[in-house]
């Protein structure tokens, strides 16, 4: 009987490009100036949270994607198997997908703007991913114009749409491998059972205190409604929840200025997507104990 072998994979090529792009130090230079324009232009408010997808639950710069990438998809298929007679809705799909781009592109610069405390691959790599999808929407944009003008214009699609392909397979790597957007607290081990923390001496009125839970950070502050507990990480960009100010119910986070309720973990702003995970608390012989609050 021969010996069993073991099969080894090796690292995907394009997975190794687009972690290479997140080790280019040149790109530290530009990136950050131009997330401090993006925060400049969108600061916290009703646009920021729309842009952020607070009131979808998930961030929306994924799904706006969908328009653009199906819009140009359809047309570039259109313009070599659709015949003449597919002309014109080759141009409306090439118009539709511009129109839908700028939303998309706004949504996407906001989300990657909020990443100056994450790694600096992150911002390297979200700023390839960006300059790409503007070249495509630039090749889109001028194979409009050609259209309009009589002149074909499907090569310049075609190249837009290999742009397109390299933003999207960086914004994969951004989501699925970085984990940019997704809810910080998602892999957390929350305690289930009961589990001591701090003595109730230590909480003082309205002081955000964070303590050790088992695996966890847990955000500790008593108010006038009782003594209140919620992860410590932020769920939008794991910022230390405890730093950031405490009032009239809420605790913002010092990041990006999410602010969720303490008695619920709901989120009052954002650019917050995902609430904060909730710890019910009780007082055992002076010391504050939490574990995770049930549904």
């Amino acid at each position: 009987m021969g010996a069993s072998r073991e099969k080894h994979y090796e690292t995907p090529t394009l997975h190794r490009l687009a972690a290479a792009t997140g080790q280019l130090e040149a790109l530290d230079a530009p990136a950050k100036r131009v997330a401090k324009l993006v925060r400049s232009a969108l600061p916290g408010g009703p646009v920021k949270d729309a842009l952020s997808g607070t009131f979808l639950g998930h961030p929306a710069h994924p799904l706006l994607t969908d328009v653009p990438i199906g819009s140009w998809t359809s047309a570039v298929m259109l313009d070599w198997i659709g015949g003449s007679e597919s002309r014109t809705a080759a141009r409306r799909l090439v118009a539709a997908g511009i129109l839908a781009a700028v939303p998309t592109a706004a949504s996407g610069y906001s989300d990657w703007a909020d990443t100056e405390m994450s790694s600096d691959t992150v911002r390297r790599t979200g700023l390839v991913h960006a300059a790409a999808n503007v070249a495509a929407l630039g090749m889109f944009t001028a194979s409009y114009f050609a259209r309009r003008r009589g002149r074909g214009g499907r090569f310049l699609a075609l190249t837009g749409a290999g742009a397109m392909a390299v933003g999207g397979h960086l914004g994969g790597h951004l989501s699925f491998v970085e984990g940019v957007g997704v809810d910080q607290t998602v892999f957390e081990k929350h305690p289930e059972n009961w589990t001591s923390t701090v003595t109730e001496d230590e909480l003082s009125e309205g002081r955000p205190v964070c303590a050790r839970a088992g695996d966890v950070d847990v955000l500790i502050v008593r108010d006038g409604h009782g003594i209140h507990a919620l992860d410590n990480r932020c769920t939008h960009r794991g910022g230390p929840l405890h730093e950031g100010e405490v009032s009239d119910g809420f605790v913002a986070c010092p990041w990006h200025g999410s602010r969720f309720r303490l008695a619920d973990g709901s989120i009052e702003r954002g650019p917050a997507t995902s609430p904060q995970p909730l710890y019910e608390t009780r007082v055992v012989e002076g010391r504050v104990e939490v574990r995770r609050a049930q549904g």
